[in-house]
């Protein structure tokens, strides 16, 4: 390996930075929402038992990671767990890419929100598209540039919006009110893993560094780290700040703020200077959530089509090693996304396809535990933990938002049909003659 090969090659600050920059995105912005509505006075809970399934998912990724080196990431995995059933790994690896098109969507839509506020322009619906699509075909460019490029940008970035984030929760520790913390299951017990389902996308962020697999230098160490160490970071910050957000503030007024309620919960303690604050903060952590996840989900779809699970362009890279065509494709589609703004809907729906996605990731882990050297006990209750999550979200849809539930099931559906369609249609070219 070259010197400029090596020096190339991503080190644990710019693994965290991807981590956390892909987790702390539109997350905390734009599903704090949500899960006060699930869960009230207990929605700080509801972030916590997001971590510990994102926890539960990391432990297989990461033996997965190092078992087989790839930036197919689950791809791989359920591949090599299934060889003799393909369209195993190949819905799945679908699915996620449509999960990730779904989350650039996610950030693109907060970032131009929270743009479009700071200039003053929150009604117009014009300028949250433009600062969308800005963001988008900005990191488009810096990914399109190289992996040290675009490690180095993310360190800058998530460094920033974190002590942007923690100035926030502490100057709200100042002004929290008790009596809105209390009662703290007013909602039930049920409802915080509800809520920890729901916003689940807040944390998927983690699973990109195993994208980055073969660009990361001494992985058997790293990768661990990188993983571990984002979601504890990320969750610490996430409980921070959702408890001064439900300190400051009642249920119902978060609620109604929508996208906006971390820049109402400040004003309590930092006034007006509050909005600038965490309409600077959304900014930057959207922004770098943009980059991890292009990043990322170019790197899977290159590993995808490689192995003729996606179109062959796909897997064509530049001078730099750059996957060019799906990092354009993946800017394009989440552009045409972020123009619906259905946030709820995505949100839901990018949750459930990777807590999905985590529960097959941990069963292709358990089949392969001989070669990664996993703790079954871990993995068993790694899914015991996604699974109910999952069951309890599937009921609370069908209960509560019945069009939603008949929406994901249809949108699934339509994944497998693709998959199914196309590898039947390349298959025989990979089959000889007679």
């Amino acid at each position: 390996m070259t010197n400029d090969q090596q020096n190339e090659k991503l080190r644990l600050p710019e693994l965290l930075a991807m981590g956390i920059g892909g987790m702390i995105g539109g997350g905390i912005f734009s599903v704090l929402g949500m899960a006060v509505g699930v869960a009230g006075h207990a929605a700080p809970l509801a972030f916590l038992v997001g971590s510990l399934v994102a926890l539960a998912g990391g432990y297989s990724y990461v033996k997965l990671a190092l078992g087989f080196h790839s930036d197919g990431a689950s791809f791989t995995y359920l591949e090599k767990a299934f060889p003799k059933q393909p369209n195993i790994a190949g819905i799945a690896g679908w699915t996620v890419i449509v999960g990730y098109i779904g989350t650039l969507a996610l950030y693109s839509f907060t970032f131009g929100a929270y743009g479009a506020h700071l200039l003053g322009s929150s009604n117009s619906p014009v300028a949250r598209m433009v600062l969308s699509a800005g963001v988008l075909l900005f990191f488009m460019l810096i990914n399109l540039l190289g992996a040290k490029s675009s490690g180095k940008t993310e360190v800058i970035i998530v460094f920033t919006k974190v002590i942007l984030l923690g100035l926030f929760a502490v100057a709200g520790l100042f002004s929290i009110q008790q009596d809105h913390l209390f009662p703290v299951f007013e909602k039930g017990v049920p409802a915080v893993f509800i809520g920890g389902a729901m916003i689940f996308v807040a944390f998927e962020g983690f699973q990109l560094i195993t994208n980055a697999v073969m660009e990361t230098e001494n992985p058997e160490r790293n990768i661990p780290r990188g993983i571990y160490g984002s979601i504890i970071i990320t969750s610490l910050i996430y409980f921070g700040v959702a408890v001064v957000a439900v300190g400051n503030l009642t249920p119902d007024e978060l609620n109604a703020a929508k996208e906006y309620a971390l820049a109402l919960a400040a004003r309590p303690a930092l006034g007006n200077a509050g909005d600038i604050l965490i309409d600077l903060a959304a900014l930057l952590a959207t922004s770098s959530a943009v980059n991890a996840t292009a990043f990322g989900a170019s790197r899977m779809m290159a590993d995808m089509a490689t192995e003729k699970r996606m179109p062959r362009a796909f897997s064509f890279r530049s001078r730099t090693d750059v996957p060019w065509i799906a990092i354009v494709t993946l800017t394009v589609l989440a552009g045409s996304f972020t123009v619906l703004g259905n946030l709820e809907t995505i949100a839901t729906f990018s949750s459930m396809t990777f807590l999905l996605v985590s529960i097959a990731v941990s069963v292709a882990n358990y089949k392969l535990r001989s070669v990664t050297n996993s703790n079954v006990g871990l993995i068993l209750l790694g899914m015991i933990l996604m699974l109910t999550t999952v069951a309890l979200l599937t009921l609370h849809l069908w209960k509560t938002d019945r069009e939603t539930f008949l929406w994901l099931g249809g949108f699934y559906l339509t994944i497998i049909i693709l998959e199914l369609f196309f590898f039947h249609r390349e298959s025989p070219k990979e089959k000889p003659h007679n």
